[in-house]
């Protein structure tokens, strides 16, 4: 008890409340703790409108008695960082090196060592063995750092990771629901040492980018995604929770792998994976309540448009794939009209793939123009034409079309193959959404050309191996007159004596912004017009400097003031609408959002 209270003025808040009741019952000669009083105290100190912003808490809890212990934990360690006195108060003199070196030396010390690694899993490696040992050093990294670590931390770099993650797992990063944990989720949920969480990323592992069903191993994805969230959108660590649902894998590699992490059996499908799901959607909301952020991301199509469909009335809910993909796109669209001249309505959409990511981009495409011109949105989709496995979807294959293909089923004659649908169809914008690489072959951007002055192909599936073509072949194939952008990042392009630096429609211009403007206005659903605000709001970011270079995205170097802007728009929507419960309305919602976002520098502990 002694070194408990030599240790008061370490505590965090709810813990001096934690030590107020103890001294209270002790001097009743009990050590029972009223804990309905500390919890409705911890509420005041941690409202639920305090949206993003950083919490004021300090290293120490009752069970800290070393300095050791506080080396070890990630989220207060500062290494080499602790100051003299720091040292001295916290028990760390002969535990750390006699030097002292600041946060940014440290950064140029870690990036000098990333550099010197030749292959990017070893790379992403040591990103994620960084913050699992130092929080803040981590995200200082990546925010300083944002366009060399991007393909670090995310795609392509996480598709391998995620292949491989078996092997290279070390420690566990979120929680796993299995079918094991059927019936007790809510239990489960409580195991999270934090109670205030704003977003979950959650995946089951069936659809992992285009490298398909990876099973319990597809943890990465929600680890990467909340680590943008933070990096990106200012979402402080805490708040964030991956979790990734296993029900089993389809992936016999997998199956037969020693080191897999996850269930060996089939998956789970029907009844029994609706129930579970029924159940974690639950749980979730009755553990973190309305306003916590669920995002969806790589389950496959059958369960990606039924989850978004069956819980968007009842719960704040996200599907990054279907809308994220969609609204980046539309921000990439609505900035390339300067580049090719007229209004969306003017052009004629080709997608190959039509799937969550190309149906959900067709559908906010539709929704635009319809919105631009206030025409039906039934008659806007008839511009816009979906390729699938088994060619143009046309009226005649209505009746064997999944639902979510069958509004773009139009009246015309059967086409087999891309390229016929090109010669056919002669569309302005060429899209890409198949997963299946090298798809725009050489005959279809040169007929893409011979149609268009500048032709604008969007190469989106991910990871990089998976793009439908590579920005050296979209340019060199159209004589250097595509307006070309990937998923996945490609090096600028030398043609014909000058430069082209291709455009990277990444989801991660949107969602961590997105992600922003609901939480820091309480918003409690999600609307389609918040998507569209979004789209608008990117596309408001790109200035006249990266037209001249061919861009139709800004650089990711502004990507905090750019997520500020889209948050602030997002935000602006949900109280026109009446969705924000957070009252009143800040005046400065660009602002606001700016004093919401995490910082990571290191914090004094004295």
């Amino acid at each position: 008890m002694l070194s408990f209270l030599r240790h008061r003025h370490y505590l965090r808040p709810v813990e001096r409340l934690m030590e107020g009741a103890m001294k209270k019952t002790m001097s009743n000669g009990s050590v029972h703790m009223e804990i309905e009083e500390i919890d409705n105290k911890y509420e005041e100190a941690y409202g639920e409108h305090n949206a993003t912003e950083d919490q004021l808490i300090t290293p120490w809890t009752v069970s800290v008695a070393s300095g050791y212990s506080l080396l070890r934990d990630p989220i207060y360690n500062k290494g080499l960082a602790f100051t003299e006195k720091e040292r001295d108060a916290h028990y760390l003199r002969g535990l750390l090196p006699p030097a002292l070196l600041n946060q940014e030396l440290q950064e140029r010390r870690m990036m000098h060592n990333l550099r010197n690694y030749e292959v990017p899993l070893h790379r992403y490696i040591a990103m994620m063995d960084l913050q699992e040992r130092n929080e803040r050093l981590f995200y200082k990294l990546l925010i300083d750092n944002v366009e060399e670590l991007l393909p670090v931390v995310y795609t392509p770099t996480v598709g391998e990771a995620c292949q491989k993650y078996g092997s290279i797992y070390r420690r566990p990063q979120g929680l796993f629901i299995s079918l094991k944990e059927k019936g007790k989720i809510l239990e489960v949920l409580k195991n999270w040492p934090e109670r205030n969480i704003q977003v979950i990323v959650v995946t089951d592992g069936e659809r992992i980018l285009g490298l398909g069903d990876l099973g319990c191993q597809g943890m990465g994805i929600p680890v990467g995604k909340l680590s943008l969230y933070t990096a990106l959108g200012g979402i402080r660590p805490s708040a964030c929770l991956p979790i990734t649902i296993d029900v089993g894998t389809n992936n016999e590699q997998l199956l037969n792998d020693e080191f897999y992490i996850g269930l060996r059996h089939k998956r789970a499908r029907g009844q029994e994976y609706m129930e579970l799901l029924d159940e974690f959607m639950y749980a979730v909301k009755k553990n973190y309540g309305e306003k916590v952020l669920i995002q969806f991301e790589d389950f496959a199509n059958h369960n990606a448009f039924e989850l978004l469909s069956r819980y968007s009335s009842s719960h704040l809910v996200f599907n990054d794939d279907i809308q994220g993909t969609a609204s980046v796109v539309v921000a990439g669209l609505l900035s390339a009209l300067k580049l090719v001249g007229g209004t969306l309505a003017d052009h004629t959409f080709l997608f190959l793939g039509a799937g969550e990511a190309g149906t959900g981009i067709a559908e906010l495409i539709a929704l635009e123009v319809s919105k631009q011109t206030q025409a039906p949105v039934e008659e806007t989709r008839k511009k816009i034409w979906l390729v699938d496995s088994k060619g143009l979807i046309v009226r005649s294959r209505f009746e064997s079309l999944q639902h979510f293909k069958k509004p773009w089923a139009h009246d015309h004659e059967s086409i087999k193959d891309l390229l016929g649908a090109v010669q056919a169809i002669k569309p302005t914008v060429l899209i890409g959404t198949s997963g299946v690489g090298k798809t725009f072959t050489k005959e279809v951007v040169e007929a893409m050309a011979s149609l268009n002055e500048k032709p604008l192909i969007l190469a989106l599936s991910n990871p990089t191996s998976q793009s439908e073509c590579t920005a050296e072949e979209a340019y060199t194939w159209s004589q250097g007159r595509a307006i070309f952008a990937s998923g996945s990042p490609f090096d600028p392009v030398e043609y014909d004596g000058k430069v082209y630096v291709p455009g990277q429609a990444n989801n991660a211009y949107i969602f961590p912004g997105f992600g922003l403007g609901l939480i820091m206005s309480g918003t409690i659903r999600v609307h389609d017009d918040m998507l569209l605000a979004a789209s608008e709001a990117l596309a408001a970011q790109v200035s006249e400097e990266n037209y001249e270079k061919g861009l139709i995205y800004p650089p990711f170097t502004n990507i905090r003031k750019i997520s500020a802007n889209i948050a602030a728009k997002v935000a602006a929507k949900a109280y026109e609408l009446g969705l924000a419960s957070r009252l009143p309305r800040p005046k400065d919602l660009v602002k606001f959002a700016e004093s919401c976002m995490y910082s990571p520098g290191y914090r004094s502990y004295l």
